[in-house]
């Protein structure tokens, strides 16, 4: 079955948001729209797959407030801006600031859909990493301390002897605990057992 996917179009103008509906559905996507930046944060919209189109300047909440609002929530979504007014120092600070893309009015269908899929995208990839930084999570947090302080050293190189000496103990027991570490968090290699630390946040 296929997936659909799901574009928020947040505009206060009635016109836009109508022919971004029509466009959009016709393309087989799933549309919910918002006249507001506050209405579309008060519904509290996410959905895997999807992304928003956003207007910059809006009575109230303006575009760049609203994704720097969803930044602050830790918003995964893609945002696609939409505006009548050309500014390039806009346009750079929004990109800078991880705008999928920055459109503006009057938009082509084909540039549009274009960036739609482009945030889609970047969507899926955001949301695999997610779900894989959360998997490494909770191996993470099945290891003892002392386990945890051996992972850190050992995906940072050291040798069983090093680290033994680093913390005090023994080799066979550097062995022991790199033995359960691997069997706690699945790892086959050091080179998997440094990408689950990356992952989970314990090793930048």
């Amino acid at each position: 079955m296929k997936r659909k996917s799901t574009i928020f179009v947040v505009d206060d103008d009635p016109a836009v948001r109508d022919s971004l509906t029509l466009l959009l559905e016709h393309e087989d996507f799933i549309v919910e729209t918002f006249d507001s930046a506050e209405a579309f944060l008060a519904a509290n919209r996410s959905a895997p797959y999807s992304c928003a189109i956003v207007d910059i300047r809006m009575a109230g909440m303006d575009g760049i407030q609203l994704q720097t609002e969803l930044a602050r929530r830790s918003s995964l979504l893609p945002v696609i801006f939409l505006t009548g007014h050309g500014d390039i120092p806009l346009s750079v600070r929004a990109i800078k600031a991880g705008a999928v893309d920055f459109l503006t009015k009057p938009v082509t269908g084909s540039a549009l859909l274009a960036s739609v899929l482009a945030a889609l995208r970047e969507s899926e990839k955001l949301d695999l990493q997610a779900k894989a930084n959360h998997t490494a999570s909770e191996c993470i947090s099945n290891l003892t301390d002392r386990e945890r302080d051996v992972m850190i050293l050992a995906v940072e190189g050291l040798s069983n002897k090093e680290i033994a000496r680093h913390l005090g103990i023994s080799h066979r027991t550097v062995e022991i605990h790199k033995a359960r570490i691997m069997h706690k968090t699945g790892a086959t290699t050091l080179l998997d057992l440094a990408r689950i630390a990356k992952a989970s946040g314990l090793r930048n």
